[in-house]
């Protein structure tokens, strides 16, 4: 098994909406005996949110969760940095997520546009989080009703999906995912 497939690096997005709705256990299940990860820039993004988004705590104090500071990656974090952070420090978080997959050999999960053509073009391997839900039917660990009920708690949350409510059976059917 190759050394991106056993170790998961996070983005803000994903972790902070399955919290939201109370669904981080299903990607802790998810993660199984992989290495879920985040780097220093996906946490603060996350402090800076815990007083407005209590739930935020639970994603910061998740056992499962390994905090990483991004210390020799930092040539990476320049290049993706120069491509995605905009004013205010937007996508900060992405940039160290792909710093870190890239320097690690490790999986980015990422759902952002940008990002996701940022590690498309940089060589860095990346999967979206309907993406790795999806794997998980596959797989046999997660039900099709299962996810397309977490899809709709996601929706309900304002998460962004390619789909409307009650839509993931027939996107992923589609998408040739399930």
């Amino acid at each position: 098994m190759s050394d991106h497939v056993d170790i998961l690096v996070f983005d803000t997005g994903p972790l902070s909406h399955f919290a939201k709705q109370s669904w981080l256990g299903v990607l802790r299940a998810v993660v199984g005996e992989r290495t879920a990860v985040i780097p220093d820039t996906v946490v603060h993004e996350l402090q800076n949110g815990v007083h407005e988004h209590g739930y935020l705590h639970s994603v910061l104090n998740a056992s499962w969760i390994e905090q990483r500071e991004l210390i020799d990656e930092y040539e990476e974090f320049a290049t993706f940095s120069a491509l995605l952070v905009g004013s205010g420090n937007r996508n900060l978080g992405e940039a160290g997520v792909l710093a870190y997959a890239k320097a690690h050999g490790a999986t980015a999960i990422i759902d952002d546009g940008p990002a996701r053509r940022a590690a498309k073009t940089h060589n860095v391997h990346h999967q979206g989080t309907l993406a790795l839900l999806c794997e998980s039917i596959r797989s046999e660990l997660l039900t099709v009703d299962l996810v397309s009920a977490v899809a709709d708690h996601l929706i309900e949350g304002e998460y962004r999906l390619p789909f409307g409510p009650g839509g993931f059976k027939r996107w992923a059917a589609n998408q040739d995912m399930i």
